[in-house]
């Protein structure tokens, strides 16, 4: 008998925890942004998540890809510099991006060309997995993680139990309901802030204001917070688009590492060139020039000069110095700016 990978992957499921029953076995769902109404017999945008007899099943008891990686690569600058971090994704994706780097795993039973299968494995082996490989971090990424929100903190608190940190590199189309859920075991939130305009946010299947208040939800709630744009030719990488988020982030906090990142061509986008070093210098002057106190250029190493590096945003003084994901020197001392003592937000123990 032929099974195909639907029902491989529902059959590792378990009844949800994000969501509401409504009348009819309609019930909806809150881990992410789309706030699904899923009729009984259906699934949601993410096509993970679905409805049998009026309750909602998530993914559950699997791996898709599993990596010992250097935290940077996350990325996470402000957060224990030089670490390796256990990285795990499961299937699926509440987007749709057509440039999506993962999208063999991500757009799962959207796309007939995407099939990666599940590896069975529990919380247990995975963090163990994790200590014996020496990784300070355990961290959900490559798919969506707000749509396996429930799998993720089975494993945070198992990670939680032997003091290793946890992330989530996410789009940031959260719920506060689901950020609530993740925060008492739930550390550090990388978020992909795709664009500033909400025609082409649509076009990747999320709605830009939602993208925003989830940014602003994260950095309330008092997780470490970082931003990626990965700045595409033709598509965000405008003088007033790249001015705008970061013009945004700085109304938040200008302390927010902003990451500009260069654009390859994948799966459907082969249009545009892939970005410059040159473009991607731009982005982060226009950063700094808006008030962000740290701003880094990524994907291009030893291509950007400075921008790869952290400097002191009071005396100026380099404090951590990188070529790609590699930590050439880290002269911070406890957290603090070893010429002037200033401060240096971040997670550094």
């Amino acid at each position: 008998m032929i099974v195909t990978l639907a029902e491989l992957l529902d059959a590792r499921t378990r009844p949800g925890e994000l969501y509401e029953k409504l009348e009819e076995n309609r019930v909806r769902c809150y881990a992410c942004a789309h706030r699904c109404v899923i009729f009984d017999g259906k699934r949601g945008i993410c096509q993970v998540r679905f409805n049998r007899d009026g309750k909602l099943y998530v993914p559950w008891g699997y791996v898709s890809s599993l990596g010992l990686d250097p935290i940077e690569k996350k990325p996470f600058y402000h957060v224990l510099p030089g670490a390796r971090t256990l990285t795990f994704g499961m299937l699926g994706c509440d987007l749709h991006c057509p440039y999506c780097q993962n999208w063999e795993i991500s757009q799962t039973l959207r796309d007939r060309n995407a099939g990666a299968l599940p590896h069975d494995v529990t919380p247990e082996k995975l963090v163990s997995l994790a200590r014996r490989s020496g990784a300070r971090a355990v961290i959900s990424s490559y798919n969506e993680p707000l749509i396996t929100s429930e799998w993720a903190i089975s494993v945070f608190q198992e990670a939680k139990r032997f003091g290793l940190l946890t992330g989530y590199v996410s789009n940031g189309n959260a719920t506060r309901e689901v950020l609530q859920y993740l925060r008492p075991y739930l550390d550090c939130y990388k978020i992909d802030l795709k664009t500033f305009q909400d025609k082409n946010y649509r076009v990747l299947g999320a709605v830009l204001s939602r993208i925003l208040d989830g940014i602003g939800m994260v950095h309330d709630l008092g997780f470490w917070l970082e931003i990626v744009t990965l700045v595409v030719p033709g598509f965000n990488d405008s003088d007033d688009e790249l001015r705008q988020i970061a013009k945004f982030l700085v109304s938040i906090s200008p302390d927010i590492p902003w990451h500009v990142t260069a654009f390859h061509k994948d799966y459907k986008m082969t249009d545009p060139e892939n970005t410059p070093a040159g473009t991607l210098i731009r982005a982060a002057q226009i950063g700094y020039d808006a008030g962000l106190h740290f701003v880094y250029t990524g994907n291009l190493p030893g291509m950007t000069g400075r921008f790869e590096n952290t400097y002191c945003p009071g005396c100026g003084a380099l404090l951590i110095e990188r070529y790609g994901f590699a930590i050439l020197q880290n002269r911070l001392r406890d957290g603090h700016c070893p010429d002037c003592g200033q401060a240096i937000p971040g997670v550094w123990a």
